[in-house]
């Protein structure tokens, strides 16, 4: 063997240097964009929850609940741009259960790599399938006539908040994909709460036109308040401090309650 092979197979041996926290974070959350070619329904329903839900709730019950479309448009937006995002979160619960299922997770966890790089790379990604979702809603209720009185702020404001609520619940449906490691059945769990915690809220109807239990409900409805924010800070009407503040009390309190267990999964896993 000649002297040039050797150092070729010294060079080749010896250990490389261990990507820093952000750099493998980041390369999780590019490996996560890319899975969604190869599952187009994550990008499907970003765009279809809202165009179904705007176009259809505006044109057919618009003129019924508020008096014309337009009128509606303004309490419907900002609260399907709360429930577009928060039904959207249950597939990054799905693709972490894929990986356990199929033994990615394990290879991944057996690299020399900072231990939380796998979450905070699927919180990043996560991150952008929201901010998608956020610019198709905002975007087709321009088209349709919606123009927010908060303006850029406001819209912008709306939207942070509506992320951070929606990568708290992130987390929840991290924590439940490492509890029963199977994609079909986090979404079916994730369906079964998120389902009708958007439809006993107050981001289709004001409150007042409901039954007193459906009240009682809709008032201590973590959605509810995110909706009421986001309307609050998109159409800048007064009182929006009280909607705003527990909004971030609930997005605290989950992410309080979901990180720590599911960090405690994850280093349990296996």
């Amino acid at each position: 063997m000649s002297t040039h092979q050797i150092d070729i197979l010294l060079t080749s041996s010896r250990p490389h240097r261990r990507a820093g926290a952000l750099t493998a974070s980041a390369i999780f959350a590019r490996r996560a964009m890319l899975k969604i070619k190869h599952d187009p329904k994550q990008l499907v329903d970003s765009i279809a929850i809202p165009v179904l839900f705007t176009v259809l709730f505006t044109y057919l019950f618009g003129g019924a609940i508020s008096g014309s479309s337009g009128t509606y448009l303004t309490l419907l937006l900002p609260g399907v741009l709360s429930m577009s995002i928060a039904i959207v979160t249950m597939y990054g619960g799905a693709r972490l259960a894929q990986d356990v299922t199929t033994g990615a997770f394990d290879r991944f966890r057996s690299l020399p790599i900072w231990r939380g790089a796998f979450v905070l790379g699927g919180l990043l990604s996560d991150a952008a399938r929201y901010l998608f979702a956020a610019t198709i809603v905002v975007g087709l209720g321009l088209a349709m006539g919606y123009r927010p009185d908060g303006g850029a702020p406001g819209v912008l404001a709306a939207v942070a908040l509506v992320v951070a609520f929606g990568l708290a619940l992130s987390l929840l449906w991290a924590a439940v994909a490492l509890l029963v490691r199977d994609p079909a059945v986090v979404m079916s769990i994730a369906n079964v709460v998120l389902i009708p915690l958007s439809f006993a809220s107050d981001i289709f109807a004001e409150p007042d036109t409901m039954p007193g239990w459906l009240q009682a409900i809709v008032k201590v409805n973590p959605m509810s308040h995110v909706a009421d924010a986001a309307r609050h800070l998109m159409n800048d009407t007064p009182g929006a401090g009280g909607p705003v503040a527990w909004s971030l009390v609930a997005t605290a309190a989950i992410t309080l309650v979901c990180a720590p267990l599911a960090l405690h999964l994850y280093n349990k896993q296996g």
